[in-house]
C-alpha cells in the first residue's frame, strides 16, 4: 500500500512560526483528500499516495520553524519540543490504537489477527515503518489486513524529530552561519540516497528515514530561510500555481506503477514547498483558503489516523473492496470520526489549561503503558483461535497449504542461492522456470517427479514472469533472474522440459508487446533442442479463498461460495489465449488450470472440502495437485 504521512502541526504550532496560515490548512487538504480517495478506490486519484511527501513538507517547515526560533532567542528546551509533540500526537493516536485492537480482536480470523498487535506495538513506539520494513512474506498478510500500515509514516516524522532539534543545537554552537548549508547538504545526500534505492524491491527508500529526510528538509530549508522571496508580485503568482499543478499532475498522473519514491517524488515535493513559500498573496493562496479546505486541514490529522482503519475493516468484513454506497458511507464515517476526534480529543489535550505539562506526560507514559500491555496480551493469545468454531478454523487455517518447500526454493536468485532441485535424488531433466504461481505447482510435479524416480529444478522469483526482456522499472530484478534462468537451460542439456508459469491473468500482461516477447521466449527455448510445457492463467478470485470460505461457514455453508466467472478471466487474456491456440498448433504442450478448476461457468473455490487457493489468487497444494493430476502432466 502507499501510505500517508500525519499532518502537519497545529493552529498554535503554525502561529509559532509567524502567524496562523489558513493557506497551510487548505494544503494539507490538499494532500489529506487525494490519499483518503486513492484509498477509497475512487477513479481519477490514482496517484493519491503523494499526499505522504506533502504532509512531511510541511511539517518539515513549521517543526523547523518552531525549533530554529527558539534556538535562536536561546529558549529552546527539548522537553517542552516533545510536550507539544505529545500533545499533538499521542492522545488522539492512542485512541485510534484501541479501537484498532478491539475491532481486530472481534473480526479477525486468527491468522489475521496476529500481525495487529505487533503492528500496534510498534506503532506505539513510533517505529512502525521499521516493523512494516521487515514485515514481509506471503503470511505477513497484505495491506488488505493491516489497519495500522498507515502509522507508518509517524514513526519516519517522530525519528526524525529525535536528530533534527539536536543537529540544529549543534549547528547554533558550532556553525550558526553554516545552518542552511549543512541541512542543504543533508538533504541532497537523503535525495541521492533515494535516487540511488528507487528501484529497490526492499522497502528501503518507502519505509526508511534515510531516503524520506529530503522531504522533511525541504521544508526546514523554506523555514531557515535558504530560498529566498520574489519580490516580483507576478513571478510569486507564476511559482505558486506551479506548485500546484505539479502536485496534481503527481495526484492524477502517477499510479502503483510509478517508481515512487524517488525522482517522482519531486514533484509534489517541490510543488508543495513551491505553495508554502509563495501561496500567500496570491491567487493559488486565495483557493487554498477557501473554508471547504481550511476546515478539512483541520481535521487532517484525525482524518488520517481513521480513514484507513475503517476501509480495511469494512472490506474485510465484506470480503470486497470498497464501491458504491459502502463506499460512500465509509467516507462519510472517516470524517464523522475525524470531527469527533477533533473535537473531543485534539483541541482538549492541547489546551494547556485543561491538561498541564505535568499531566500530558504523565498521560503519554500511561496510555503508551496500557497499548504495550494490550499487545503483548493479544500477541501471547497467538491469534485467539477459541473465538471460533473448529470448522471456519479449518477453512481459515488452509491459507497455510502451502509448498512445504516455498521458504527455501522461491526466490532463490534475489537471495543468490542455488536453485532447488525437487523430487528423487538424481540429476534433474526438467526445470519450472516463473513467478510465484509456479511454486505449488513445482512441489506437486515434484511428487509425481519422486515416484517416476525424477526430479526438475525450481526457478521462481515473485512478480517476474519467465520471459526474455521483461525489465519493469520498479524492479530490476527480473530481468536478471530472466535471464540466469535461460542461461542455466542452456548450459545444462540434461534440462529437456521447461515448464513456463505466471500470473497470466493479473490484466496487465496481455499486451502485445509482453505476449510478443513470450512468444520469443518459447522459441528461444525451443531453439535449444527443450520441450516447453506453458501453464496458463490460474483464475484470480475477488477475494480471499480461505478467509471467505471460513466468513461463510461462520454463518451457513461455504459450499454455496461461487468463484470468478470463467468468461471474465478468458475476457482478461485475449491476446494470451490467441497465443496459446497458435503454440499448440506448432506442437507446444499448453496445460489450461481452469479446464481443472472450471467445471462450469463459473471457477472452483473449494474441492472434496479443501480450499483451492491459499489467498485469492495463489494455488494451494490441494488446486495445484489438482491441476497437475487432471492435466495428467509428468
Amino acid at each position: 500500500m502507499h501510505g500517508a504521512a500525519p499532518p502537519g502541526q497545529s493552529k498554535a504550532e503554525s502561529e509559532a512560526v509567524t502567524c496562523y496560515r489558513s493557506d497551510i490548512d487548505g494544503l494539507r487538504a490538499l494532500a489529506i483528500l487525494p490519499v483518503l480517495l486513492f484509498h477509497a478506490h475512487i477513479p481519477g486519484f490514482s496517484g493519491g499516495y503523494v499526499g505522504v511527501d506533502i504532509f512531511f513538507v510541511i511539517s518539515g517547515y513549521l517543526i523547523t520553524g518552531i525549533i530554529a526560533r527558539e534556538v535562536d532567542g536561546g529558549t529552546f528546551s527539548l522537553v517542552r519540543f516533545y510536550e507539544r509533540r505529545f500533545r499533538r500526537i499521542i492522545p488522539a493516536l492512542s485512541l485510534m490504537i484501541l479501537a484498532v485492537l478491539a475491532a481486530a480482536a472481534w473480526l479477525y480470523l486468527p491468522g489475521d489477527l496476529e500481525g495487529v498487535p505487533r503492528s500496534a506495538l510498534a506503532a506505539t513506539l513510533f517505529a512502525a515503518n521499521l516493523w512494516f520494513f521487515t514485515d514481509t512474506g506471503y503470511f505477513a498478510g497484505g495491506a488488505d489486513v493491516k489497519p495500522l500500515l498507515h502509522t507508518w509514516s509517524l514513526g519516519v516524522e517522530e525519528q526524525f524529530y529525535i536528530g533534527l532539534p539536536i543537529l540544529l543545537l549543534l549547528l547554533a554552537r558550532f556553525a550558526p552561519r553554516r545552518r542552511s548549508i549543512v541541512i542543504g547538504i543533508v538533504a541532497l545526500l537523503s535525495l541521492g540516497l533515494a535516487i540511488a534505492f528507487q528501484r529497490d524491491t526492499s522497502g528501503f527508500t518507502f519505509y526508511l528515514l534515510p531516503a524520506r529526510a529530503w522531504e522533511l528538509l525541504a521544508g526546514s530549508l523554506l523555514a531557515l530561510g535558504a530560498v529566498p522571496m520574489p519580490r516580483n508580485r507576478a513571478l510569486r503568482e507564476a511559482i505558486a500555481w506551479a506548485g500546484l499543478m505539479a502536485v496534481s499532475l503527481a495526484v492524477f498522473c502517477y499510479d502503483r506503477d510509478t517508481v515512487f519514491p524517488g525522482i517522482a517524488a519531486m514533484a509534489p515535493v517541490l510543488g508543495a514547498a513551491a505553495l508554502l513559500h509563495c501561496a500567500p498573496g496570491t491567487t493559488a493562496g486565495r483557493v487554498l483558503t477557501l473554508p471547504p479546505l481550511t476546515a478539512t486541514g483541520l481535521l487532517s490529522y484525525s482524518l488520517y489516523l481513521w480513514h484507513w482503519p475503517l476501509i480495511v475493516f469494512t472490506e474485510y468484513a465484506t470480503d470486497a473492496p470498497l464501491s458504491g454506497w459502502t463506499r460512500l458511507a465509509v467516507i462519510a464515517a472517516a470524517f464523522l470520526a475525524a470531527f469527533l476526534s477533533w473535537r473531543y480529543v485534539e483541541r482538549p489535550f492541547r489546551d494547556h489549561r485543561r491538561f498541564s505539562s505535568r499531566a500530558i506526560f504523565r498521560f503519554t507514559a500511561a496510555a503508551m503503558a496500557l497499548l504495550c500491555l494490550l499487545s503483548t496480551a493479544l500477541m501471547a493469545a497467538g491469534g485467539w483461535p477459541q473465538r471460533f468454531p473448529p470448522h471456519a478454523l479449518r477453512l481459515a487455517e488452509s491459507r497455510a497449504d502451502i509448498s512445504p518447500e516455498r521458504g527455501r526454493c522461491h526466490d532463490t536468485f534475489a537471495r543468490s542461492a542455488a536453485p532447488c532441485i525437487l523430487g528423487a535424488p538424481v540429476k534433474p531433466d526438467a526445470m519450472l522456470w516463473g513467478d510465484s504461481h509456479g511454486v505449488e505447482l513445482a512441489y506437486a510435479l515434484s511428487l509425481r517427479a519422486a515416484a517416476g524416480g525424477r526430479s526438475l529444478v525450481e526457478r521462481t522469483t515473485s512478480s517476474c514472469p519467465p520471459v526474455l526482456g521483461y525489465d519493469p522499472p520498479k524492479d530490476p530484478r527480473c530481468a536478471r533472474a530472466n535471464r540466469a534462468a535461460f542461461d542455466a537451460i542452456r548450459a545444462d542439456p540434461g534440462i529437456r522440459q521447461v515448464y513456463l508459469v505466471a500470473f497470466w491473468a493479473n490484466g496487465q500482461f496481455d499486451d502485445p508487446a509482453f505476449v510478443a516477447a513470450l512468444d520469443r521466449t518459447i522459441g528461444a527455448i525451443r531453439a535449444q533442442g527443450r520441450e516447453v510445457v506453458l501453464i496458463g492463467p490460474v483464475p484470480p478470485q475477488p477475494f480471499d479463498v480461505p478467509r471467505r470460505l471460513a466468513h461463510l461457514a461462520l454463518s451457513g455453508d461455504p459450499g454455496r461460495a461461487t468463484g470468478a466467472a470463467r468468461s471474465a478471466i478468458e475476457g482478461r487474456t485475449v491476446h494470451l489465449r490467441a497465443l496459446f491456440a497458435r503454440l499448440r498448433r506448432n506442437g507446444v504442450q499448453v496445460v489450461e488450470p481452469m479446464a481443472a478448476l472450471c467445471t462450469d461457468g463459473h471457477c472452483a473455490l473449494m474441492r472434496d472440502g479443501r480450499p483451492l487457493y491459499f489467498d485469492s489468487h495463489h494455488l494451494s497444494v490441494a488446486g495445484a495437485r489438482l491441476v497437475v493430476n487432471q492435466s495428467r502432466l509428468r
